[in-house]
């Protein structure tokens, strides 16, 4: 892990950075009230903040739950965004120490994608490898052709998000301050995601379990070419944001669960 880093495409990190300080700037969750042995590293959505996640901490005994925080996103808004996964994902890999104990990865929409490479990135650099990788409404990559919607005018834009990754609250459209901080945050995600070159490489020799709602399009589930090892793949009900739902939530999280606490 190195002791500092430049963000291309992002800002550059703080002078005189300790490898603490890396872990913090990329890494947080909440201290567990019980002993937990199994990390879960989640990767949030496009416009969303991992700390969504963290909250599952306490329906997931043994395991505990951090955000992946990405600059340009809360809490590291003031920060330039990525434009391109690979350097979004190299300095990730250099920077942030996953690998401590045993962990694995959970990622929604953009975030999948995002897990999925920063996965094999940690095998091209040697690294530990997650014992498992929770993937969520994300078609698996090589990833169609589609139009840059980074520079349409914001209604647009906001059209083309919802169209691509599901409909966002109301409060986004009727609350212009707050319209104004999604469509920053949506804009850098959606270059971020639409600038992504997929290249093939050997399937992961670790499990992989999609996840979709059944409201959405089943070829999120079509992860099975990366694996060699055991794959799964479970729908359960709503939309794009299915976990929001609370019994959705608890059925995901009962899945989540048993992936993680089961040998391999």
């Amino acid at each position: 892990m190195t002791g500092t880093g430049t963000a291309t495409g992002g800002g550059p990190a703080p002078e005189a950075t300790t490898p603490a300080d890396l872990q913090a700037r990329w890494l947080s969750g909440r201290r567990p009230r019980t002993e937990t042995t199994l990390d879960l590293y989640c990767f949030a959505h496009a416009g969303g903040s991992a700390g969504e996640f963290v909250r599952w901490g306490g329906a997931l005994p043994g395991i505990r739950v951090w955000a992946v925080k990405l600059p340009g996103r809360a809490p590291r808004q003031d920060e330039a965004p990525y434009t391109r996964i690979g350097d979004l994902v190299r300095d990730l890999v250099e920077q942030a120490d996953f690998g401590r104990r045993d962990f694995a990865f959970f990622g929604h929409s953009l975030g999948a994608l995002i897990a999925f490479e920063t996965t094999r990135a940690l095998r091209r650099a040697g690294r530990r490898l997650p014992r498992a990788l929770l993937l969520s409404s994300m078609q698996p990559p090589p990833l169609p052709e589609r139009r840059n919607i980074r520079d349409l005018p914001d209604d647009e834009l906001l059209a083309a998000i919802e169209e691509r990754w599901g409909a966002l609250p109301m409060v986004v459209h009727e609350e212009s301050d707050l319209k104004r901080l999604a469509l920053r945050y949506l804009r850098a995600d959606a270059e971020l995601a639409d600038s992504h070159e997929y290249v093939a490489e050997e399937p992961l020799d670790i499990p992989i379990t999609a996840f979709a709602g059944d409201q959405e399009d089943p070829g999120q589930l079509a992860w099975a070419p990366h694996t060699r090892n055991a794959f799964a793949a479970h729908v359960l009900p709503g939309g794009h944001f299915y976990f929001r739902d609370p019994q959705s939530q608890a059925e995901l999280l009962r899945i989540v669960n048993d992936a993680l606490t089961t040998e391999n």
